[in-house]
């Protein structure tokens, strides 16, 4: 049996969401921020018991990478998508596989006998929504998994990588391996800051992979951050930030960098370091309070979306246009989940 051909690699923390509403007091007792995420602290523990207690949850197969994983599957012919991280051996893993499968994402996983899979908290509170995550295994994920005789065939195949900022905080050689291999290949390394302690805590980390990075996603906070953290005199000025980045040193100088940052339902940003001085905006199509559902993982259908339409040989804007459909079609259900029966995007 021949050995699936995927174009795009994605690798992550494969997460199950716990997700839910109307939690103003949880916030409060937990120390939470209302639009936020965070790595569970040991005081977050009982968190998990005390939702799925006194609370109806919503369960969503999850994890950052995992959701822009679907959203490029849903744009892109079947089998274009495979996706690895570490799960348990556990009725979880059970669960994000059958919702994968559901959903056209090949998966695989590196499996931690005896551990539990990674689960995530969320919070929501009207529009916002507050992550706490606890990785469990996810954060056990072993390197050797990469040159597997499962998983290395894959990697040689795939034309385009995706990799969310949270790996980092414990998979950095993992990433590296990847992105290296993909920069000196000239094939297409794509990295989400995810969250704005990212940049904040992990800079290393991040200074180490982004000369490898051929696309850099993130929201105005995760820019922010970034900003601050390296010294900018204006942190909240978002085409400039983008601008930074873009022009950061690349160790594939042939290929520009691409800089996309997001804000919800205010404009995207785009900046290429091919012409550093053209700063894209484009607006979102405005939805109504009552369309607007639950804005968890709206990030990462946008994320789905543009590199779902980037491997499809699409333009830039096509590209933030994909990503716009996603993240409208995101927030208007419970989760990061997407329209069924499918709807043309590209």
């Amino acid at each position: 049996m021949s050995t699936p051909s995927y174009s795009l690699f994605c690798m992550g923390n494969p997460l199950l969401d716990m997700q839910v509403t109307n939690g103003e007091e949880l916030l409060k007792k937990y120390d939470l921020k209302a639009n936020d995420a965070i790595l569970a602290e040991e005081k977050h523990a009982p968190i998990y018991d005390e939702v799925t207690k006194d609370y109806k949850v919503t369960y969503v197969a999850g994890g950052a990478s995992q959701n822009a994983a679907r959203g490029a599957a849903y744009v892109l012919p079947p089998h274009s998508v495979v996706y690895t991280g570490c799960v348990g051996d556990d009725q979880l893993a059970e669960q994000l596989k059958e919702a994968n499968k559901r959903e056209g994402l090949d998966e695989v996983y590196y499996v931690k006998k005896g551990e539990k899979t990674g689960a995530c908290a969320v919070v929501i509170t009207g529009h916002h929504r507050s992550l706490v995550t606890t990785l469990r295994a996810a954060e056990q994920f072993d390197q050797s998994h990469l040159s597997s005789s499962e998983v290395a065939p894959l990697v040689e195949a795939a034309k385009f990588f995706y990799v969310e900022g949270y790996f980092l905080t414990h998979g950095l050689n993992s990433v590296l391996e990847l992105s290296s291999k993909a920069s000196h290949a000239g094939k297409t390394f794509v990295l989400n800051f995810s969250a704005p302690f990212i940049p904040q805590f992990f800079g290393a980390q991040l200074q180490q992979v982004i000369p490898h990075c051929d696309v850099i996603i993130g929201n105005e906070a995760e820019a922010e951050a970034w900003a601050s953290a390296n010294g900018l005199a204006n942190p909240k000025d978002l085409p400039t930030i983008a601008k930074e980045l873009a022009a950061l040193p690349k160790s594939n100088a042939s290929r520009p960098r691409i800089v996309v940052f997001t804000q919800g339902a205010h404009s995207t940003f785009l900046v290429s370091s091919a012409d550093p001085k053209n700063v894209k905006e484009y607006p979102v199509t405005a939805l109504t309070d009552e369309q607007i559902i639950d804005t968890n993982g709206a990030g990462d259908a946008f994320a789905g979306g543009f590199i779902g339409a980037l491997v499809a040989g699409k333009s830039l804007d096509e590209c933030v246009h994909a990503g716009h459909v996603m993240g409208g079609m995101c927030v208007q259900q419970v989760g990061p989940q997407y329209k069924w029966p499918k709807v043309k995007v590209l």
